[in-house]
């Protein structure tokens, strides 16, 4: 059945819109397990337009199928590929939308203290704009906790998307960030090089 699927994606390109579209129409058509068996399938394909559609799939069945959210932390996170690193993140964003971003809390918690870069940054990057999220955005202050905690990350990739987070937040809540920030200890590159992101919008005094 997921076939069908895999037939209207096309492999030449890139078409992330049309790649969601038509994983959203099996989703909305298809039942859970429908789903979850072409999560899986559409994800051993070699094409990662495809594997991209699985990925979709998986975030919007992760709020009631715990072994969807493992798979795409421990299984999507390993993939090589900048594409589908991006779907992750998206699709975590969905999980936590479907589920509620405070009750989400925990699992956002989690993924950030995670070992592996691709999960910390799956959540920096796709709660972005963290403060437009529904509960992020009545308690700001809990979405600036949460990325400045991650402000050493030993990974300048998660780094960089952490730094990007704060500095989106400071242009709605500039006394916010810079009340953070004038709290950090700078003296290591790693820390300065989130400061410098999170202050760019930052009106100097």
């Amino acid at each position: 059945m997921w076939r069908s699927l895999e037939e209207k994606i096309p492999v030449e390109g890139e078409n992330l819109r049309l790649v969601r579209s038509l994983a959203e129409e099996y989703f909305r058509t298809h039942t859970g397990p429908e789903c979850w068996e072409a999560t899986r399938a559409l994800y051993a394909s070699p094409h990662f337009q495809v594997q991209e559609a699985g990925v979709f799939l998986c975030g919007w069945l992760a709020p009631e199928r715990p072994e969807a959210l493992t798979f795409l932390r421990d299984t999507v996170s390993a993939h090589e590929s900048w594409r589908v690193q991006e779907v992750l993140a998206m699709a975590f964003d969905a999980c936590c939308r479907e589920t509620g971003y405070e009750a989400a809390l925990p699992v956002i918690r989690a993924w950030l203290a995670d070992g592996r870069a691709n999960v910390r940054r799956a959540v920096s990057e796709g709660l972005r704009v963290w403060t437009a999220r529904p509960y992020f955005k009545e308690h700001p202050e809990e979405a600036v906790c949460l990325l400045a905690a991650r402000r050493a990350d030993e990974s300048a990739y998660v780094r960089k998307s952490v730094g990007n987070a704060l500095r989106d937040i400071s242009k709605t809540y500039p006394a916010l960030i810079r009340a953070e920030l004038e709290t950090w200890d700078t003296g290591s590159k790693a820390v300065m090089q989130v400061y410098r992101l999170a202050s760019k919008k930052l009106e100097p005094r």
